[in-house]
C-alpha cells in the first residue's frame, strides 16, 4: 500500500480510463479497408491487401522489442507503404485524412469506464494535479478520444508517444510530465493497466506505480507478472482516491 501524499497523478488512456468494446481484429480490418477505400477514391491505385499490410507493418514494429522504445508514427508507416506502391510524394494532408478515416472506425468502439469521471472529479477536488501519458502511433487519434469522452478538463498535460518520439517504458516520456509539473518523481503516481509499459516505465522514472487490473488481461502482462511488481494494485478506478489520500485520512483521524 502507498502511505504517501502525492502532488500529481499520471494516467494511461486505453485500458485505464477507456476500454475497447468489440472484436478488435474485425474492427481493425474494417478500419484498414475504410482507409484503403478512401485512398483509392482519391486516385491511388493500391494492392488489394494494402490496408492489411499497414496493420501488419505496425504490428511487426510493436513486436520488435526496440530496446530504446522509439516511437514510429502511423503517418510514417503509411507514407512508406504508399512509396512502395509507387507513390513516393503523397501530400501530408492526404496521409492525415486517410488515417483520420481509419481511426474514426475504431474510435466508435472506445468506451468510457463508468467510474472514470467520478474518480477524476474526486481527485480534482482533493487538489491533485493530473496528466495523461499515452503510447499511440497517431497523435490526433488520442486527442480525438480525449475530447470525445470529455476528459480534457482534468489534465494539465497530455504526453503522446507519437508526438515526443519515445514510448513507455522509456523513462524519457515520463520526464516530459515531470518537467511540466516541476516536481520530483517521488511526488508522482502513475496509473495504468500494462505492466511492461505503464508500471515498468514509472519505476524506471522513479515514480510510484499503480496497476489497474480491470482490463489487464487484454494487455501483454502475463510475461511480466513475476518480474514487474507495482507499488499498489487496484481493480477499478473508484479505489484510487482512498489509496492516494489515505495518508490525509490517517492524519485527520489522529
Amino acid at each position: 500500500m502507498l502511505f504517501r501524499n502525492f502532488e500529481v497523478a499520471l494516467f494511461d488512456l486505453g485500458g485505464t480510463l477507456i476500454y475497447f468494446d468489440g472484436e478488435r481484429p474485425d474492427i481493425i480490418a474494417e478500419s484498414d479497408w475504410a482507409m484503403q477505400d478512401w485512398l483509392e477514391k482519391a486516385g491511388y491505385r493500391l494492392p488489394q491487401d494494402f490496408g492489411a499490410r499497414f496493420t501488419g507493418r505496425v504490428s511487426a514494429f510493436l513486436a520488435g522489442g526496440d530496446p530504446d522504445f522509439i516511437e514510429i508514427t502511423s503517418s510514417y508507416f503509411l507514407k512508406i507503404l504508399l512509396a512502395e506502391a509507387g507513390y513516393p510524394s503523397v501530400p501530408d494532408q492526404v496521409v492525415h485524412t486517410a488515417l483520420k478515416v481509419k481511426f474514426a472506425i475504431s474510435q466508435e468502439h472506445w468506451k468510457l469506464e463508468d467510474d472514470a469521471i467520478t474518480t477524476l472529479e474526486s481527485l480534482k477536488r482533493h487538489g491533485l494535479r493530473m496528466g495523461l501519458v499515452s503510447n499511440a502511433g497517431d497523435t490526433q487519434d488520442v486527442e480525438t478520444l480525449i475530447d470525445k469522452h470529455r476528459l480534457r478538463p482534468y489534465f494539465e498535460q497530455v504526453v503522446i508517444s507519437a508526438q515526443v518520439g519515445i514510448r513507455k517504458p522509456n523513462p524519457g516520456i515520463f520526464q516530459q510530465a515531470l518537467d511540466h509539473f516541476k516536481t520530483a518523481p517521488e511526488n508522482v503516481a502513475m496509473v495504468g493497466d500494462t505492466l511492461g509499459a505503464d508500471i515498468l516505465g514509472a519505476q524506471n522514472a522513479g515514480i510510484a506505480s499503480i496497476w489497474i487490473t480491470r482490463r489487464a488481461e487484454r494487455s501483454d502482462n502475463r510475461a511480466h507478472e513475476d518480474t514487474i511488481r507495482p507499488d499498489a494494485v487496484i481493480a477499478s478506478l473508484s479505489e484510487l482516491p482512498p489509496l492516494l489520500f489515505q495518508a490525509d485520512s490517517l492524519r485527520d483521524s489522529s
